[in-house]
């Protein structure tokens, strides 16, 4: 069985494992990076609707109990390789109501990333019709920050719904470079490799057990970091003993409001260019249709006669609901994942179609021919909450097991995820500094 020991151990490269790998690499931590995919970035099938399907788990094909379809990428990166490229600062209530202080780890993302959003010329023009429909009706719409920098695209910025399924052009960050950045500080990557379950003795943490490909291996260390994301820790957690881990998750789910225009719709623009947040209701509105060759799949799970629309994709004007739902369901041991919508939950999504509705038509859409698509689960998180399974320094109940991805969130964010996470991803790494030993070897 092969062994490797390291200072600090961290279980998943999405944006919470690959920025916590990156500052502690910094710091001259001999740090260890398990990662159950791999490296999809230069593969030729990477951002094609043949690798959505190779690199995410069951194939895209993963559900809830209750049909809520759930795109969980499984490779280098994690969630950032699919995302929309899209960031939001964390929500006032991580402060207020939890006391987790989150605002120089934000700030200094945004400026080493130059997260801003598009240029206007690049938000696309059925987007910015959306938009300013919206603003018309009385709400107020704005751009949208985003990870991208079209001055990267070395054969130019081609940028559309298609990037959900990977980005081709260069215009998107994703958490692998800060991958990159710890390999090269120092830190070892593993690919392929599988995590079952942590070992702790005395109340302390002492490694992980798992597979890469086939053979058994053991990681030691004395600090261990989970980030799986909101499916992948509650179950790693549960094989360790975390008896409520998974009980109870959020998912900010999700669902578009079509209609159709005779100019051409949103589909081959940026996705998600331009957004609006009613906080009080709690949910987000923004510019978005499926791609092109997952509209079809999509919709004849609601019914074949919306699947028939294929043909006028391109004339698709797409509003997005995100959805802040309450805590229900869970990720459970056997396999199963639940997230029923509280009736709380159907009466504010009800409500936020009718707003779309009045935004579509006010863009041109004929009403009698709008729909709706199935719900899916674009988030999951909440499944080893603040204040539940960790505490505001996300340390479980065992000295040195940390967990730091979305299943931490103390309620749904209902807004982008990613600058949530490598904040907290920050603020955990400048935490923990103090408690790990002088790094192996000097």
């Amino acid at each position: 069985m092969k062994t490797f020991p390291s200072d600090i151990l961290i279980v998943g490269s999405g944006p919470g494992g690959a920025t916590t790998a990156r500052e502690l690499a910094r710091a001259g931590k001999k740090v260890l990076l398990l990662e159950r995919g791999v490296d999809q970035r230069k593969s030729a099938i990477y951002g094609t609707y043949l690798g959505a399907l190779t690199y995410t788990d069951r194939m895209s094909l993963l559900f809830t109990q209750e049909g809520l379809n759930i795109v969980r990428p499984m490779m280098v990166g994690g969630a950032t390789s699919m995302y929309c490229g899209c960031a939001a600062p964390p929500p006032a209530w991580f402060k207020d109501k939890y006391k987790i202080d989150l605002e120089s780890e934000t700030e200094s993302t945004i400026n080493e990333l130059k997260i801003e959003p598009l240029a206007p010329e690049l938000r696309g023009e059925a987007s910015t019709r959306l938009a300013q429909a919206g603003k018309a009706l009385g709400y107020d719409w704005q751009p949208q920050l985003k990870f991208m920098k079209p001055a990267r695209c070395p054969n130019g910025f081609d940028c559309g719904a298609k990037c959900m399924l990977g980005c081709r052009c260069g215009a998107k960050w994703s958490a692998a470079e800060f991958v990159d950045d710890a390999v090269s500080l120092g830190a070892t990557l593993i690919t392929n490799a599988t995590v079952h379950r942590v070992t702790y003795e005395g109340g302390a943490v002492t490694g992980v057990e798992g597979r890469i490909g086939g053979d058994p291996f053991v990681a030691k260390a004395n600090t261990v970091i989970i980030a799986a994301g909101g499916i992948g820790s509650p179950r790693i957690l549960q094989a360790s003993g975390f008896k409520e881990a998974g009980q109870g998750m959020t998912m900010d789910t999700t669902v578009m409001i079509y209609g159709f225009i005779k100019e051409r719709g949103n589909g081959n623009e940026p996705p998600m260019t331009w957004s609006w947040e009613n906080l009080e209701e709690g949910y987000m509105l923004s510019t978005l249709i499926d791609p092109w060759l997952l509209y079809p799949m999509m919709m004849a799970i609601k019914d074949v006669r919306y699947a028939l629309q294929w043909h006028k994709w391109n004339n698709i004007l797409g509003v997005m609901i995100k959805l802040k739902d309450e805590i229900s369901g869970g990720v459970f041991a056997d396999g199963r994942i639940s997230k029923p919508l509280t009736v709380r939950d159907r009466e504010r999504l009800g409500r936020a179609e009718e707003i779309c509705k009045k935004i579509l038509v006010e863009a041109g859409a004929d009403r009698s021919n709008l729909f709706m698509t199935p719900l899916r689960g674009t988030h999951p998180s909440g499944t080893v909450r603040v204040n539940h399974l960790v505490d505001t320094n996300l340390q479980t109940e065992v000295k040195g097991l940390y967990v730091c991805d979305a299943s931490v969130f103390p309620e749904a964010l209902a807004r982008p995820t990613v600058l949530t996470i490598i904040a907290l991803a920050k603020r955990l790494a400048n935490g923990i500094l103090p408690k790990v030993a002088e790094p192996s070897g000097g």
